[in-house]
């Protein structure tokens, strides 16, 4: 794709997306050369910018004669043209500073990180919570609700903390089932939740099992409890925040926003992906891509700390967006709760 451009389409190309992220305005031949040192007259400019739009980079707005960056405009420019900018020290002192001597929960932790980068970018921060299969287990309690109802509750070794709510016709007493919480926090401490699910799997498979009666339940209440995966969570800050863009004055731009970030899923889908890949990604909204976030980006990156607990974080914004100073924000904030989480579990 780099070879489509030449050297002239690539300059002009990158001082209208560089425009029109400061203005949201459609970008004309005129006030491009009197804003950038461009050795070209307006007319051929123009005649640059025909071209562009012709390829795919730029598209007209009915309304006006000036041109905006397409999905593929953007995605050039951030390949190719893009030059990222250091965090200032200070901005990352700023930063660390939000986590000093505060002593939080992994919960607390995560929100607080949408909550700075939110307020730091001026857009909305979200977070996902690592699942717990890609950490080590701390303890797992059972709590009898009532006959048939039980609450499993799950400690992660980095602090996640996960509730699920079961229904067993096993019988256990309250005895039994804390001597079965006590057998369970003993075996499966220092675990996976994979490695805990095959050794559930490899136990019952053995003579003793079929012998002892609660090491039995307890195996199949432990199987109950794990058959879906947990953790995951969303956590979104700062959601307002977007909706002071120009771009959200179209009603129906916004309800199908507010929409996914009330329902969630296709955030969970895109969180999951940064996860696969090392680095920041970018996710730009699109008719034909992420319809539902059309007229916003994600910039994510997982975190991950020495225990496995793997999640992600990010800002959703414009698409017109300052990439040069969200992708360092969100690349930083990511390694730093990273290394937190690694402190927290020593």
């Amino acid at each position: 794709m780099n070879e489509e451009l030449n050297e002239r389409c690539r300059l002009i190309l990158e001082a209208i997306i560089e425009d029109y992220i400061l203005s949201g305005e459609p970008v004309g031949s005129r006030a491009l050369t009197r804003r950038h040192n461009i050795a070209l007259s307006p007319a051929t400019v123009r005649n640059v910018m025909a071209d562009l739009e012709e390829m795919g980079f730029l598209t007209s707005p009915h309304t006006s004669a000036g041109r905006v960056p397409t999905e593929k405009g953007y995605r050039f420019y951030l390949d190719t043209l893009l030059q990222i900018k250091q965090l200032s020290l200070g901005k990352r002192q700023s930063i660390r500073e939000h986590y000093k001597h505060r002593g939080l929960r992994m919960e607390e932790l995560l929100r607080e990180a949408g909550r700075i980068l939110s307020a730091t970018s001026s857009y909305t921060g979200v977070v996902m919570v690592p699942h717990l299969t890609t950490t080590i287990c701390r303890r797992i309690d059972f709590v009898r609700l009532s006959a048939r109802r039980i609450l499993v509750v799950f400690v992660s070794q980095s602090g996640i903390v996960e509730h699920k709510l079961i229904e067993s016709d096993l019988p256990l007493t309250e005895s039994e089932l804390q001597e079965a919480t006590n057998y369970l926090s003993q075996t499966f401490s220092g675990l996976s939740i994979q490695e805990i699910k095959q050794y559930i799997v490899a136990q019952m498979a053995e003579e003793k099992a079929m012998y002892d009666s609660l090491l039995r339940r307890t195996l199949q209440l432990s199987s109950m409890a794990l058959e879906e995966e947990l953790g995951g969570q969303v956590f979104i800050e700062g959601a307002c925040n977007i909706l002071d863009q120009p771009e959200f004055n179209d009603l129906n731009r916004m309800k199908r926003l507010m929409r996914t970030f009330d329902q969630k899923n296709l955030l969970v889908e895109l969180l999951h992906k940064s996860q696969l890949t090392e680095g920041v990604q970018i996710y730009i909204g699109s008719p034909d891509h992420y319809s539902d976030i059309e007229g916003c980006s994600l910039v994510a990156a997982s975190f991950t700390s020495r225990w496995g607990a793997t999640g992600t974080l990010g800002i959703i914004g414009p698409t017109r967006m300052p990439y040069s100073t969200i992708i360092p924000l969100v690349d930083f904030t990511a390694g730093l709760v990273g290394s937190i989480l690694d402190i927290d579990e020593e």
